[in-house]
């Protein structure tokens, strides 16, 4: 079997959560591949395509027009698609035309739907019209939580239900052997600190954590961000000037590679995660993974992936989430308590479990039961 995967948005100006996803389900299908199957990447046409590279992954190969006329192209459901495979798999809603082999496509999340205010008008059009086009002509749709399937169930007429296949945490996020340097030089606080990590944009709600943070009730401790800047000119340091907190109280860390982000992971107090919807929510698996609690909001997928082994709050409620952070700060029982849960929750994912069920999947396509 030969499994095409689309890795462009790898080469995206902000790779984001599907950036990494795109990675981690490639190499990690090339590492549990069947006998006398392959997998190789898909780009569109880049002079460099060095950062798509991956262990094992054949490529990238690139098709023959750049990431724009070719976005446009396939908006329309026309233009090249990857050659000399059985399957097609695009990791993200930049879906090429169907063809004479399997479309696979992972729908991550309907915040199109149902939160369209958090996105762009143009951007909220697209992804509705790419998931629907993909509704009509992929021979199955992925999802990442039973919670994402539910809510696409009522929005998009699915020709088969979608496959839930869950995330996984990185390998490369192990703690690096030169991490107390890394601490130093990251200028980590020495005590206590908050840490949330997302693309800065609305959906994520930074606005209500700070204004949780402006609350008497909240631990006077630091909030670090991580993540690059995304659309909506999310400042953080403005907004939390503007909420009332003290000059330094909010740092923006940028966007973190792999030995700086496990870094951070594993000093924080805690992990936030407000999001006003997720598809699900990766930072907090990668947290509970790494030992660190996790307080987040109750959007359907969080409370999904957290399974109980996190603190949720009401999706757009400062008091709540305030209240919430001070438990976690001040009580050592607690913090204990959510760790020792997180980590056991986090052994139920693997890449390398969504990758066998992938496999699976793929064995039931039209004409690849012979697999």
């Amino acid at each position: 079997m030969r499994v095409a995967i689309l890795l462009e948005q790898m080469l995206a100006p902000v790779p984001g959560g599907t950036g990494r996803y795109s990675a981690e389900v490639a190499t990690a299908l090339a590492e549990t591949a069947p006998r006398g199957a392959a997998v190789t990447g898909w780009t569109a046409w880049h002079r460099r395509t060095g950062a798509a590279r991956l262990p094992g992954v054949a490529g990238p190969r690139r098709l023959a027009l750049p990431r724009r006329p070719l976005a446009a192209a396939w908006e329309r459901g026309r233009g090249p698609r990857p050659r000399g495979a059985d399957v097609v798999h695009a990791p993200t809603l930049l879906v090429p035309p169907a063809g004479d082999r399997p479309l696979v496509v992972t729908v991550h999340d309907a915040v199109p739907w149902t939160h369209p205010e958090t996105l762009t008008p143009r951007g909220a059009r697209w992804h509705r019209a790419m998931a629907e086009r993909a509704a009509a002509t992929a021979a199955a749709v992925v999802v990442p939580t039973a919670a994402v399937a539910d809510e696409l169930g009522r929005v998009l007429p699915l020709r088969r239900p979608p496959v839930v296949v869950g995330l996984g945490v990185s390998g490369r996020l192990a703690e690096p052997a030169d991490a107390d340097d890394r601490a130093r030089r990251l200028g980590l606080p020495g005590g206590p600190f908050l840490l949330t990590l997302a693309t800065l944009e609305p959906r994520k709600g930074l606005d209500v954590l700070l204004a949780a943070l402006a609350r008497p009730e909240a631990p006077d401790v630091p909030l670090l961000l991580a993540g690059a800047p995304g659309w909506g000119g999310v400042d953080p340091v403005r907004s939390a000037a503007e909420a009332g907190l003290p000059a330094g109280r909010v740092r923006h860390l940028g966007r973190l590679g792999d030995d700086d982000l496990a870094t951070v992971l594993r000093r924080a107090t805690a992990l936030v995660a407000p999001s006003r919807a997720e598809g699900f929510g990766l930072p907090v698996l990668e947290a509970m993974a790494a030992g660190t609690p996790v307080v987040s909001s109750d959007a359907p997928a969080l409370a999904e992936v957290g399974g109980g082994a996190t603190l949720t709050t009401p999706v757009g409620d400062p008091a709540a989430l305030a209240a919430a952070l001070g438990r976690v700060v001040d009580d050592a029982g607690l913090r204990a308590q959510l760790a020792a849960a997180g980590r056991r929750r986090s052994g139920a994912y693997s890449w390398s479990a969504a990758a066998r069920t992938l496999w699976d999947l793929y064995r039931t396509l039209p004409g690849l039961n012979r697999w």
